[in-house]
């Protein structure tokens, strides 16, 4: 599959298939593809904490509030994205220049773990909303959460129709 269809067809999952777990391969093959992941002085600060079946229920209600995410009680796992320290080269640059390199880093890293999903046939959803304190408790972390990542299969019939805005507002050129 090329990237510009990965691109196309790779959507937001909001409806999982509760009943069907997620083979141990195709965890194993989008971990190794999180791994290779750039950052910033390949610094790779953050730490990926794989959530099934207890742990991923509590998870999901730490995602989960009015009108939120509701359907994190049916995933069958949920990647949770914490910081962990800049190498000292990255914490050098990241004050030197005042950019915060870890959370470009967790970025980057999520759209490969979501991009490795979907090429292995699975569902995602990158989650902002979340507990911090709750979701570091369960899964006995001592430094902040930024994201939580739904993995499963959906119960979608078909891609949705993307609504992005158009590239001319979105790229400007200059010489």
């Amino acid at each position: 599959m090329d990237f510009l269809t990965l691109a196309n067809e790779r959507y937001s999952c909001r409806s999982y298939d509760k009943d069907r777990p997620v083979e141990e391969e195709k965890l194993e093959k989008i971990l190794a593809a999180a791994r290779l992941s750039p950052s910033a002085c390949n610094g790779q600060p953050y730490l990926i904490t794989v959530c099934r079946g207890d742990a991923a229920a509590a998870v999901a209600e730490a995602v989960s509030g009015p009108m939120m995410n509701r359907f994190a009680k049916d995933v069958p796992i949920l990647l949770v994205i914490s910081e962990r320290p800049y190498v000292a080269s990255a914490a050098l640059g990241a004050k030197i220049k005042k950019n915060d390199y870890r959370s470009i880093d967790i970025g980057i890293l999520s759209a490969f773990i979501v991009a490795a999903a979907h090429e292995v046939s699975l569902d995602s959803c990158i989650l902002g909303w979340l507990d911090d304190m709750k979701i570091r408790k369960i899964c006995s972390l001592d430094a902040p959460v930024r994201l939580v990542i739904t993995l499963g299969y959906g119960n979608n019939a078909g891609i949705p129709e993307k609504k992005r805005k158009p590239l001319a507002e979105l790229v400007k050129t200059v010489e």
